[in-house]
């Protein structure tokens, strides 16, 4: 483990492969499963650093790809990182920006090298190599940095798939190469589209190279979800049992339950903020659509039995109308209680694996929550 960061398996539950854990970073623990808020550009939308803490938000994540095109990697740097610059002094984790490279299809080039893309903010010309992604999440200061990857789209033939994993593996031992950061540690992700053989063959590569964390990546890019799960349950005794797991870009709060017992430790999504802007809330009776005209007077809170900042003191005739209003706070207080919803449930999920009760859980989620929200 790199100096500074450690993670410690805390408690095996006797369900599958449920477990709980604690992150050790040089900005604190973070108590494992966990979901991560997503702060695109070292902001989490809607909200300021004061009111995550409120939540007790443990870890954010933030965007390489666009922190590297504004502010820059080098601004962060010299105003003391993202947690000096974003006055944030709890862990953060940075993704390695392939994602979002490899998403603006037309504006990028892949080759053995890198990836060369253009700008959607300017069209400016870039080149990003995998010693590049490492290097800017180390001018950004992140606790936990990724390796650069290509993210295989879907769907896609067996042979493209491979080919794709094994350069994303090329590119992982060339990420691994690049003298490491204090304090930071770097996690792998493992590929292979669909195909569990791939899968198996990509953890296999990344477990050889040593890095502090496992990720698995390039899941939700139209998979049938199903699959997803079946793969999950295919490796999860493959996984490293003294190493942080993580799951990225899902998912719906049955998918975080349902990874938990495939023995996930960490996740980061988009739902519940983006949801939360749209109007779209979770509750404990399942989804709320707050622009529906039923909610005009309705003088109940969004969730009887949360207490977040907007369940505590506003209805939800309130606060359908500062939504249907185009007012700001709107945005501000149904992404607190979405982040509060998640946050909650990863405390409950905690509580459930020792205890034995996550098959529980799920039944109830799945009454809750019989067709997906995203």
């Amino acid at each position: 483990m790199t100096a500074g960061f450690e993670f410690r398996r805390e408690e095996q539950g006797p369900e599958g492969h449920a477990r709980c854990g604690r992150l050790v970073t040089p900005h604190g623990e973070v108590p494992t499963p966990v979901f991560m808020p997503v702060g695109t550009a070292a902001s989490v939308k809607g909200l300021p650093q004061q009111l995550l803490e409120q939540l007790d938000a443990r870890i954010v994540l933030a965007n390489t790809y666009h922190l590297y095109l504004r502010p820059g990697p080098e601004v962060v740097r010299r105003l003391g990182g993202l947690h000096g610059f974003m006055s944030w002094d709890r862990a953060v984790l940075t993704d390695s920006g392939g994602y979002q490279v490899f998403s603006h299809r037309e504006l990028r080039t892949i080759r053995e090298e890198g990836v060369e893309f253009r700008s959607h903010l300017d069209g400016s010309r870039h080149f990003l190599t995998p010693e590049k992604a490492v290097e800017i999440q180390q001018a950004l200061g992140a606790d936990v940095i990724m390796a650069l990857d290509e993210c295989t789209p879907y769907p896609v033939s067996r042979e493209e798939a491979r080919s794709s994993m094994l350069r994303s593996m090329r590119w992982a031992q060339r990420c691994r190469a690049v003298p490491a950061a204090p304090g930071q540690a770097l996690f792998g992700i493992v590929q292979g589209s669909v195909d569990e053989g791939l899968r198996r063959e990509s953890l296999e590569r990344i477990l050889e190279r040593g890095f502090e964390g496992v990720a698995l990546g390039g899941f939700s890019v139209g998979e049938p979800r199903e699959r997803m799960f079946e793969l999950l349950e295919a490796l999860a005794g493959a996984l490293p049992s003294r190493q942080p797991r993580y799951l990225m870009g899902v998912g719906t709060p049955l998918d975080l339950v349902r990874a938990v017992r495939q023995g996930i430790d960490m996740f980061d999504c988009v739902l519940p903020t983006r949801n939360a802007r749209n109007g779209t809330l979770f509750t404990s009776r399942g989804v709320l659509r707050i622009k529906n005209a039923r909610y005009r007077e309705d003088g109940r809170p969004l969730d009887e039995s949360c207490r977040c900042l907007a369940c505590s003191r506003y209805s939800r005739a309130y606060l359908r109308h500062l939504y249907v209003a185009n007012e700001m706070a709107a945005g501000v207080l149904m992404t607190f209680h979405n982040l509060q919803y998640y946050l909650d449930l990863m405390r409950r999920v905690r509580g459930a694996v020792g205890e034995g009760r996550m098959a529980e859980l799920e039944r109830e989620l799945r009454e809750v929550y019989p067709v997906s929200p995203g």
